[in-house]
């Protein structure tokens, strides 16, 4: 049989689409002993995972949770909740993650309706009410963040539409959570998933979920049953209620993490932190735009935490991402979907958004394309 040997994972410096470089207070919280789920310690620690997520979300859902699972649990758990064989939804593809809740929707029985932009452009509110002109939706869902492509989608005003139609407003915030104003209140957002990995510098396994008290009624007035039993909400709500009866075994080691990683959010306050990655974000385009690349998403929607590059014909793309990894211990991402192939994406994200990685970047390219 075959030795193996002990781990010894590099330590990258991790500037792609995710994960971001978790803080080592983070690490340093996930060694704490374990506890016991139903533990009184842990049920008292996971009302503060509770309380700081509705920070970050802003938002005073009482239904606010991690979801045991990676943003993929997420985006699934606000879908299976919320739609019941027939029910039409309404979701606007500009990317590889539109594409991906289409495909969920439809293995729930919805009537998908697709409201299709070209990769890296966003949506207008006078797109998104000529769709809503032509029918009644269950639920209208948009892509805040799209990670596939590095565009951010404008909220201000698309609730007031959806609801005036009758449906509910869902987003995917899985790049954008602690990384740029997300606002779930201010924006009437009912419905919104993320991942830990990304904005919040902590490993992948959980997903934050906020859902409304409307959509909440439209929850546990559902005629069936959630197709989900792991996700049913209506389940998952009295562990992460007032209850805290008995669901499944929460990812404990994970929970103790995200905690320490919301901590320090709110240790640096969340406008000191859209701060911070606006002002790197901008250090990083004006570097790549002296080197003669040229950015992937116009600069009014462009999004500030993940910044998708044209890689220029004369430049071996793949060849350059490799030999960042190999020779500066640099990772960053080639493109998904349709943009395969044509673009890098360089993340910027939570522990990973620093001054020094990104002149270490922009002289590593240099140096690998010059």
């Amino acid at each position: 049989m075959s030795e193996y040997k002990d781990l010894n994972t590099p330590a990258r410096i991790l500037l792609g689409p995710g994960p971001s470089m978790v803080h080592p207070r983070v690490l340093s919280a996930m060694s704490h002993p374990v506890l016991g789920h139903l533990d009184p310690e842990f049920l008292k620690m996971m009302t503060d995972v509770q309380e700081l997520l509705r920070y970050v979300f802003q938002t005073d859902n009482e239904l606010t949770i991690p979801v045991s699972g990676t943003g993929s649990a997420g985006m699934e758990a606000a879908l299976c909740n919320f739609i019941e064989p027939g029910d039409d939804v309404l979701i606007g593809v500009n990317g590889y993650f539109g594409e991906r809740l289409c495909d969920m929707a439809g293995r729930y029985g919805a009537g998908v309706h697709r409201m299709d932009k070209s990769w890296g452009d966003v949506f207008s509110l006078e797109e998104i009410q000529r769709e809503l002109d032509m029918r009644s939706y269950k639920l209208v869902a948009l892509v805040h963040a799209e990670t596939s492509t590095g565009a951010l989608q404008p909220l201000e005003g698309v609730a007031s539409l959806v609801h005036d139609n009758g449906g509910l407003f869902l987003i995917d915030c899985v790049t954008s959570l602690g990384g740029v104003p997300v606002d779930i209140d201010k924006h009437g957002v009912d419905i919104a998933y993320s991942g830990t990995q990304k904005c919040l510098s902590c490993p992948p396994g959980l997903s934050p979920l906020t859902i409304s008290e409307r959509a909440r009624e439209v929850l546990h007035s559902r005629e069936s049953k959630v197709k989900n039993w792991y996700l049913d909400m209506s389940l998952v709500e009295h562990y992460w209620g007032d209850e805290r009866t008995y669901h499944h075994t929460a990812p404990i080691s994970m929970n103790f993490a995200l905690r320490e990683a919301l901590r320090l959010v709110q240790e640096e306050g969340l406008e000191a932190r859209y701060t911070r990655h606006r002002t790197h974000a901008e250090m990083l385009w004006d570097g790549l735009n002296d080197l003669g690349f040229e950015l992937y998403v116009p600069e009014a929607h462009r999004l500030p935490v993940l910044t998708t590059v044209s890689v220029p014909e004369s430049v071996d793309g793949a060849g350059v991402r490799r030999q960042l990894l190999e020779k500066f211990n640099i990772e960053i991402a080639g493109g998904l979907g349709a943009l395969a192939g044509k673009v890098w994406r360089i993340g910027l994200m939570g522990y990973s958004s620093r001054r020094e990685n990104i002149t270490l970047l922009l002289k590593a390219i240099q140096d690998l394309v010059e």
